[in-house]
């Protein structure tokens, strides 16, 4: 029933997004362009994985110079929402009945509701403070990750679901994860050695993290095609290279060896709190930067 509860606001939700997106692209007569593709293919196959497309997608836009850099955040999550749907989609149906349903439920309209509220913190937070405290709190998840791979620490990983009190840790840390992601810090590589350190079975996370940030997507997706200055050709590009891309890759993660993905999981962790750190870095510098320049301003 959980399940159904689940699917019922998430097939809406790709339907409704569907719909607003091809209605603009006809609009405004937006053909992907070949790179757009291609990048929509390279990075929602790995984000399959865990590894976050955000982090792969920011950087080849601002290396490119795709588009101005204001209009990054907004362009990479039109176009990337609708694989995350398919991710979701195709995560339920091959392992969502094998998840407790009140994990699953629960975690992922968690994640939702937090992408809700923290939405508004976002103008008056300073992003560098978050994302450094994630990247150190994911250098010290991956450490206990291998310390629990070498069998220095206890973990599981066999489990489709918790207990209760672990449960309502997981719900309350999902929601935290979901309210982060306004500050571009994804779910995925937290989720990930949150549950695994648990002792789930790494496959069981898939689905729960994939539904949390599809969910969370839709409502800002909607928002950001009708911004004018959105270049749709990039948008439809991510998406139709990158929904193909899902499928292809959701399969080979069902099937892998849970010890693979264990060590998958924790390259993921350390890659992603180095991406952190570097963002955390770089905008601490530009909050320095913007201190020292605006006495001049003033005068």
């Amino acid at each position: 029933m959980l399940l159904i509860a689940l699917l019922v606001p998430l097939s809406l939700a790709i339907l409704v997004y569907a719909s607003v997106l091809a209605r603009a692209a006809i609009a405004a007569r937006a053909k992907p362009t070949l790179e757009a593709l291609a990048l929509g293919a390279v990075v929602n196959f790995f984000d399959t994985f865990g590894i976050s497309s955000f982090a792969q997608t920011t950087a080849w836009m601002k290396f490119r110079k795709m588009v101005p850099d204001r209009l990054i955040p907004p362009t990479m999550i039109a176009g990337l929402t609708p694989p995350a749907m398919a991710e979701s989609i195709v995560f339920l149906w091959l392992l969502g009945v094998r998840v407790d349903p009140v994990l699953l439920f629960g975690a992922a309209m968690a994640t939702f509701v937090g992408g809700i509220v923290g939405a508004p913190l976002v103008v008056r937070s300073k992003a560098w403070i978050v994302q450094m405290t994630v990247a150190i709190g994911l250098a010290v998840a991956g450490t206990a990750n291998v310390l629990g791979i070498l069998g220095q620490l206890p973990v599981g990983g066999t489990a489709s679901g918790l207990p209760v009190g672990l449960t309502i840790i997981a719900i309350i840390v999902s929601f935290g994860l979901g309210l982060l992601a306004n500050f571009g810090v994804g779910n995925y590589a937290p989720s990930l050695v949150m549950f695994s350190l648990m002792g789930m079975d790494p496959h069981y996370c898939f689905p729960i993290m994939a539904s949390g940030a599809s969910l969370m997507g839709a409502g800002s997706s909607m928002r950001f095609i009708k911004v004018p200055e959105i270049d749709l050709r990039i948008v439809v590009g991510l998406t139709l290279g990158g929904i193909p891309a899902v499928l292809v890759a959701a399969l080979i993660v069902k099937q892998m060896d849970v010890d693979i993905l264990r060590y998958l999981i924790t390259v993921v962790v350390f890659y992603t709190a180095i991406v952190m750190a570097r963002a955390a870095i770089k905008g601490h510098r530009e909050h320095k930067a913007e201190g020292a320049t605006a006495p001049l301003a003033a005068s």
